[in-house]
């Protein structure tokens, strides 16, 4: 099940070209300061006190107007219902906050007690603060995000290119047989990189919203299939010790930056050899290098890479060994060793 950070998520909330958005923008515009609580349930019910019931459906020119009284404003947790107005909110005081400013105090003491989201608008700096759990995050314009966006984009964009040569040579070292842990180890690197540097993008485009579409076009070319080589990688190295390569695949996600770029850390996530063997030869098992020769089936190369065990032996055997022994038909098998051919040329010729 994939976890999705909570801080995103209210983002993906106030991003441009939501209707929140819009009216945290009329209030600014309108030299207005806010608190709004995005949440509803008994817990925030229990910290409010005064106030009026409204019940009505939101709308941004609603929110604009309703800031205008002193009071906080609670919104359903989706931001789709105004549920109440000019409401005094009273958390525990004992729980510690950062903050200077009456409203930000607030809103750090209730996001920090109760699991709902934040939003605290000062009139006098005009910016808009998130408050969820224990974090805060300043909105920022448009533009600030565009540049930030556009920077991390052409750093990705050369570190993919180091990616695509770094596993051309990859392909070309293991169909002469000579690949070392060394190599593959730099290989996983370079994908973990380029992986981590797109999720910073990913929610920079969530925080732009309908301003990030050119972005995320960007993105989705750069780090197209780079979770696929991941697991491609594992597949063909990683020691088979009953662990899947999903759960290989998220103990090196959770590897912090610095342990990424470690290779004792690295090799021993993705259960490769390490310490004193980590210049030793290692041979793939062929699923990458396979997965590459589009008219050959799954059901063949499952079957070719459960019969010969490593690409070596694959690419040693006759084509009618391989029809013998993996069971496979004749035209199958003349196709994967024609496949392999083609694959091993054009490493060679990304290598130029």
């Amino acid at each position: 099940m994939v976890t999705v950070d909570p801080l995103l998520r209210v983002l993906a909330t106030v991003a441009p070209g939501t209707p929140l958005r819009e009216g945290l923008d009329r209030i600014l515009q309108a030299n207005k300061g806010a608190l709004i609580v995005l949440g509803d349930g008994p817990e925030v019910l229990n910290i409010c006190s005064g106030g009026f019931l409204l019940d009505a459906a939101f709308s941004p020119q609603r929110i604009s107007e309703l800031a205008k009284m002193d009071g906080a404003i609670i919104l359903a947790p989706e931001a789709g219902r105004i549920a109440r107005a000019n409401v005094h909110l009273v958390p525990d005081p004992r729980i510690p906050t950062d903050e200077t400013g009456t409203r930000h105090r607030t809103a750090e003491r209730i996001a920090r007690s109760i699991d709902v989201a934040v939003i605290a608008v000062s009139e006098g700096q005009r910016v808009i603060t998130v408050y969820s759990q224990d974090r805060k995050h300043r909105l920022r314009s448009s533009g600030s995000l565009l540049d930030r966006a556009n920077q991390a984009l052409q750093t990705l964009g050369r570190l993919r290119d180091r990616l695509d040569r770094q596993a051309a040579e990859l392909t070309t070292l293991e169909v002469e047989d000579v690949v070392t842990i060394t190599e593959v180890i730099d290989v996983l690197q370079s994908v973990e990189t380029v992986d981590r540097i797109g999720s910073d993008i990913e929610a920079l485009i969530i925080e732009l919203g309908v301003d990030g579409r050119l972005v995320r076009l960007q993105l989705e070319e750069l780090v197209q299939d780079v979770r696929n080589l991941r697991a491609l990688l594992l597949s063909d190295y990683s020691a088979t010790d009953g662990t899947t390569v999903d759960q290989v695949a998220k103990e090196i996600e959770e590897l912090e930056l610095d342990q990424v770029t470690d290779d004792m850390n690295i090799a021993e996530a993705a259960r490769l050899p390490h310490g004193d063997g980590m210049r030793s030869p290692i041979s793939p098992r062929g699923h990458r290098l396979l997965s590459q020769i589009p008219w050959a089936s799954e059901y063949a190369r499952e079957r070719i890479i459960s019969a010969f065990g490593t690409l070596s032996a694959i690419i040693d055997s006759s084509v009618d060994a391989m029809t013998a022994q993996a069971g496979i038909s004749r035209s199958e098998a003349e196709a994967v060793k024609e496949g392999i051919r083609r694959v091993s040329e054009a490493s060679l010729l990304r290598q130029v």
